[in-house]
């Protein structure tokens, strides 16, 4: 091509001529065909995004979401007349002000009318002044507010306002189904044109239209029909192929099981200088300022969420075509912008493929929103949108307000309680600023988490100019006032601990309290004095047997008072003990004998068998041995050394040991000693198995104090009436049970002493176990800690129950971080895995250096100057920072399930399931069936009977359907582990009906609508239990299929029916039970006695 000059001037003139004339068809034949003119006798047919709007109207018919409005202050005298007259040349020149939606055989279509307008004023000026902003905001909202009928004219109405003799307010409210943002600057565009001409008796400048909206409607089917953007659907299908995801923005309340739009803006401005400095980026990266905010948009929901594959919305003018810019009508198309942020990319390399992507989307706008949600088939849901649930735009819309002579025009901001999606973030350029609004839904969002979101956005924009090669986690998202509250100031836990071991602590209580009762056991007790004398014996005997500081001792005891005893006599002995349950399996035994390395064991006679095969030396602490002295020992202990190791359940099934230290004891100890106030007058009743960490505390918490310890007898912990009696007959004062015994004890009717102190570990403490233990005292704590930082890591007073209780603070010299999975703080409200750091850290994991070195991490590069100490510890537990800084737990990081592209917190199904009246405990879980497809399962134990259908139907009403289990098992008892836990492995399998695949109608009502459905979807054979979204149906079949139930049923079905109830066993329920609405209560009274009493009078 590098002579191309030379050739053309080598060309004679004739060629010359010939190669104009070809460039000039070429021209010709690249220009696209102008759109015709529709055959006025033909009906016209909804645009596809006309479609949409309409099928949601069926839906929902009396909601205003689809109400879009906006106003102008005008200053000056309005001549009102001349403005009706205006609008009536507006509504003439533009059909799609002046039609309506009709159905010409069960097909929504337009349908064209006479001129019509809908004028009104409301005179404000008799209020007082101070009053009548505010009444003028109330009225705009009233008429925003109200619904439009699609089938009467018009669908568009204007109101003003009359604050004064000189300033009144203009309100257009159009429905978006003839209208969009773009149209709204033509309607005020020409709505000043019109009313200059005719208020100067002069004609319009305004040109001829080219052409009408249903032209297009028309023009744009035929394109489809036609095959034409044949190309734009393969390349859409390709872009989202694959797994929808849904965004999994945390949220402040659950998803209700139906969408709402209820909603609130929060705006902010992105200073001139950050906004300058965007711009520049933008031209560096040969990008535009959408592409560069919608890359930091992605961002931000990927630091919130950790999704790397994030489908956002964005609206386009879909104005590609000169015969439609000066159209009103509803154009716009909605792009869904997939962005791509696998491999930790940085921020430069993120707008690089945001660009690209955005300029393919561009290219391909033309597809019709609408057709690619019904090619992609989404799961369907009442409760969210489809593809997207969180949309961007960058607002460039022509100008709005049209100067008039003698009148001022200024713009309002009118900020709608509507949200059509969870989340938009809009952004406009105004005098070198960004000015930006989230609108969001207030059913999921509070305000404050919007407003903090603001400022998290600001803090990435920033960081992201200052260096955006940084990789997207590392950018700054938290803002300085947050990081120091949720890092520092909240980790301010510093408290001063005894410079001891536990049986020190002991020891110092014995000297104050020698003969009060230290221990109970059934009808056996030991004083503070004998406790400590036997507990020294056997430390003796251990120290002659060579025991020295570090060295593990197997404990191998029934609940009794030899438990205390061995405890405390293998710590004095300088050792650290390891409670080996008698109840364990053997082959589980041998591998925690095995794993540390026992020589000898503390047991009790009758378990000496147990242990013939090992080589271990065996202390029977029911049998003789030689008095030894009864003394205090010397101390050889450090604070540093171990204490115990306790044994917990591994991934691979194999146990792994946790090595506690002794200031680690101390500190948990000490810190709930003081934070309960325990007394010598206090009594605590002891329940946990000694090889869960718990038992620690409530063993050796009141033997500090100068308290009694209450042991309850192994038969006695699962026998709620026992453990009832107990409790009463001991005068217990402060217990702490797992809330599985929580549960056992309340259904056996027990009644609390009054002032009891009621403390609940081990498992998530549910909000309807809370009430009913807020019902027995006022004074409940839920308390919450891995094994490895020490018993208890947090604490909280539980006072309301509103909902499931927080884990709360951290307790004395402990500190939490909430985290992302490359280390970063998270903001509050955001989940993520909490680490914790302090004073209660296990030593190691018992001879797993991989684990310990996967689990006991360094300080991160996040935290350096910050946290305190060496290490962290990953819990794997899910949590968020609440806005007053106590924690909210959400469940195990492993816990969480993916199923059909929708994450589900199983806790949740759990705590909806607790709030029926009937159900005592609930427990989900995800299972495999027989074609290794996930499925959901719940698990009941009842308080009264209930039909299962029943907790189904209570599942709807509060859960979106994805969330819905597909079994749910009644058990009489739920199963346990040793420490009292829920046992989801032993949790049993469900045993499923028989059904045919393809189920036959039963009743009329089903075989009609059998009947209709194969006709609509074009299927020979349906099941009664075949759901219509899974058998190809659509927005449009299904306003099909409910215009035939309603012509040949003689009803009428609202459309959301067919979502609520997408199978025909259910929607024939649906529709009974709407025919039963009509009769009067005698008439149903009748049928249902008759019914019931199996009579044929009812034929």
């Amino acid at each position: 091509m590098k002579d191309l000059a030379q050739r053309l001037a080598n060309l004679s003139p004739a060629q010359r001529t010939l190669l104009q004339q070809k460039l000039q068809q070429q021209e010709q034949s690249a220009k696209p065909a102008t759109i015709p003119h529709r055959d006025p006798a033909q009906p016209i047919p909804l645009s596809f995004t006309q479609q949409r709007l309409w099928f949601l109207a069926q839906l929902e018919p009396e909601s205003p979401v689809y109400n879009i409005a906006d106003a102008v202050r005008v200053q000056g005298q309005l001549n009102v007349e001349v403005l009706q007259q205006a609008l009536s040349a507006i509504a003439q020149r533009h059909e799609i002000l002046r039609t309506t939606i009709g159905l010409n055989n069960g097909e929504p279509v337009q349908i064209v009318c006479d001129p019509a307008i809908e004028f009104a004023e409301i005179d404000l000026r008799s209020q007082l002044e101070s009053e009548r902003e505010i009444a003028c905001q109330q009225h705009i909202q009233q008429v925003i507010c109200q619904p439009f009928d699609l089938a009467e004219k018009p669908l568009w109405r204007m109101v003003l306002l009359r604050l004064d003799q000189a300033e009144s307010v203009l309100l257009l409210v159009q429905h978006h189904l003839i209208s969009d943002g773009w149209s709204v600057g033509i309607f005020w565009q020409e709505l000043g044109e019109l009313y200059e001409a005719l208020l100067h008796q002069y004609p319009s400048s305004l040109a001829e239209l080219p052409i009408q909206y249903g032209d297009f409607a028309v023009w744009q089917h035929q394109q489809f029909e036609t095959g034409k953007l044949r190309s734009q659907f393969e390349y859409w299908t390709k872009q989202l192929g694959g797994t929808i995801p849904m965004l999994e923005l945390p949220t402040d309340h659950a998803r209700p099981a139906v969408q709402t739009f209820t909603g609130a803006h929060y705006r902010f401005t992105v200073p001139e200088a950050l906004t300058t400095t965007l711009i520049q980026l933008a031209q560096q990266e040969q990008a535009t300022l959408f592409m560069v905010l919608l890359a930091a948009f992605n961002t931000l929901l990927y630091r919130y969420t950790q999704q790397e594959d994030l489908w956002i919305g964005t609206p386009i003018a879909n104005r590609n075509r000169i015969e439609t810019e000066p159209l009103i009508g509803f154009f716009a198309n909605t792009l869904v912008l997939r962005s791509d942020l696998s491999g930790q990319p940085t921020f430069r390399t993120l707008v690089k493929r945001v660009r690209d992507m955005a300029l393919d989307a561009y290219s391909h706008q033309n597809f019709p929103f609408e057709k690619l949600v019904q090619a992609l088939q989404p799961e369907r849901s009442l409760s969210q949108n489809p593809l997207f649930q969180t949309m961007f735009a960058l607002r460039n819309l022509p100008e709005k307000v049209q100067p008039l002579s003698g009148l001022e025009l200024h713009p309002m901001s009118l900020d709608r309680e509507i949200a059509k999606f969870d989340l938009t973030l809009e952004m406009s350029q105004v005098d070198r600023q960004l000015q930006a609004k989230f609108e969001y839904n207030t059913d999921l969002f509070a305000p404050e988490t919007i407003e903090r979101m603001s400022g998290h956005l600001l803090t990435l924009l920033s960081g992201i100019v200052q260096n955006c090669d940084r990789t997207l986690s590392e950018l700054p998202l938290l803002t300085e006032t947050e990081r120091y509250q949720s890092l520092i100031e909240w980790n301010k836990t510093e408290s001063d601990y005894p410079d001891c071991c536990i049986h020190q602590l002991f020891e110092a209580q014995v000297e104050k309290t020698p003969d009060a009762i230290a221990v109970e056991f059934e009808a056996q007790t030991l004083t503070y004095r004998e406790l400590n004398q036997r507990a020294n014996q056997l430390a003796h005997h251990l120290q002659l047997l060579g025991v020295v500081p570090n060295q593990f001792v197997g404990l191998c005891v029934d609940r009794s008072l030899d438990m205390i005893v061995g405890m405390l006599g293998i710590l004095k002995a300088g050792g650290a003990y390891v409670p080996l349950d008698p109840t364990y399996p053997r082959s589980r035994l041998a591998l925690m004998l095995e794993d540390a390395q026992l020589s000898i064991l503390v047991t009790q006679s009758w378990h000496v068998e147990a242990f013939d095969a090992y080589p271990v030396h065996l202390i029977c602490l029911d049998q003789p041995r030689e008095i030894l002295s009864s003394d205090n020992l010397r101390v050889t202990t450090a604070t540093a050394d171990r204490a115990y190791l306790l044994y917990t359940s591994g991934s691979t099934g194999k146990p792994k040991g946790a090595v506690i230290a002794h200031q680690s004891l101390v500190n948990a100890v000490w810190a709930g000693q003081r934070f309960f106030s325990l007394t010598p007058n206090d009594t605590w009743v002891a329940v946990a198995s000694f090889c869960f960490d718990v038992a620690a505390f409530e063993l050796y918490s009141p033997l500090i104090a100068g308290a009694k310890l209450v042991i309850a007898a192994q038969d006695v912990v699962r026998d709620g009436k026992r453990l009832a009696a107990l409790m009463q007959s001991s005068g217990a004062t402060i217990a702490n049970f797992t809330p599985a015994t929580w549960q056992i004890l309340l259904g056996s009717q027990w009644q609390s002493q009054p002032h009891l102190k009621i403390l609940c570990g081990g498992e998530a403490l549910s909000k309807d176990l809370a009430s009913r233990l807020l019902a027995q005292s006022d004074c409940v704590w839920n308390l919450y800690g891995p094994t490895e930082t020490t018993i208890y890591s947090t604490l909280y007073r539980v006072r309301t129950a509103e909902k499931s209780p927080a884990i709360g603070r951290p307790i004395a010299n402990t500190q939490l971080y909430v985290l992302d999975r490359h280390l970063q703080p998270l903001p509050i409200g955001v989940p993520g895995e909490l680490h914790i750091g302090g004073d209660g850290l296990a030593i190691a994991y018992l001879n797993r250096p991989d684990l310990t070195t996967e689990r006991f991490i360094p300080i991160p590069p996040s935290l350096q100057d910050i946290a305190k100490g060496t290490r962290l510890y990953k819990t794997g537990d899910l949590v968020r920072y609440l806005p007053d800084g106590n924690v909210e737990y959400l469940g195990r990081i492993d816990h969480q399930v993916k199923i059909r592209g929708f994450r589900i917190e199983l806790g949740e199904i759990e705590s909806v399931l607790m709030e029926q009246d009937a159900v005592q405990i609930a427990v989900a879980i995800v299972r495999e069936d027989q074609a290794h497809e996930k499925t959901l399962v719940a698990y009941v134990g009842l308080a009264q009977p209930v039909d299962v259908a029943e907790l189904r139907s209570f599942l709807k009403s509060k859960l979106p359907d994805y969330m819905i289990p597909n079994a749910i098992v009644v058990l009489d008892t739920l199963p346990l582990t040793p420490t009292g836990k829920i046992d989801r492995r032993s949790l049993p399998a469900p045993t499923k009906q028989l059904e045919s695949d393809a189920a036959l109608p039963r009743t009329p009502i089903e075989a009609k609508l059998a009947e209709i459905w194969q006709q609509v979807l074009g299927l020979r054979e349906i099941s009664v239990n075949d759901n219509f979204f899974e058998l190809g149906g659509h927005s449009l079949m299904a306003t099909r299929i409910i215009t035939r139930i309603d012509a040949e049923l003689q009803i009428n079905l609202p459309l959301r029916c067919l979502f609520e109830s997408p199978t025909i066993a259910e929607l024939a329920i649906a529709i009974t039970q709407q025919q039963l609405e009509t009769l009067e209560d005698e008439e149903l009274l009748q049928l249902l006695n008759l019914l019931e009493d199996g009579s044929d009078a009812v034929n």
